[in-house]
């Protein structure tokens, strides 16, 4: 792949994941043909950023996990009104990372990796 496709790549997609598999991602862009190129750009990377001001705003409702994936915690997140509270505080500090990972999941797994 064209070193300016993978440098533009990192640089806007670059807070989306975790910042220890920076290298890894860049290495793994670097290995993929250009048809696999579209794919890995084709994804909806969730943005932490609009995921923690979700969370900050409407946490005790399990919105931010519904928007990750994780239908069955969000459930009981609104159920218990965000964990009495402390569930919805924990997630405050935890949502950015794990939206990082989830998107970081979803490279690897369109990237075959």
């Amino acid at each position: 792949m064209d070193q300016t496709k993978t440098e533009m790549f990192m640089a806007t997609m670059a807070p989306k994941f975790p910042t220890e598999k920076l290298m890894l991602v860049k290495s793994q862009l670097e290995k993929l043909d250009d048809n696999k190129l579209l794919h890995v750009q084709s994804i909806s990377y969730k943005d932490p950023t609009l995921l923690i001001i979700i969370s900050l705003l409407f946490g005790s409702l399990g919105i931010d996990r519904f928007m990750l994936g994780d239908t069955g915690l969000g459930i009981v997140k609104l159920l218990t009104c965000g964990g009495f509270g402390i569930w919805t505080i924990i997630d405050w500090f935890t949502v950015m990372q794990r939206t990082r990972e989830l998107n970081y999941q979803k490279f690897a797994e369109v990237a075959g990796y």
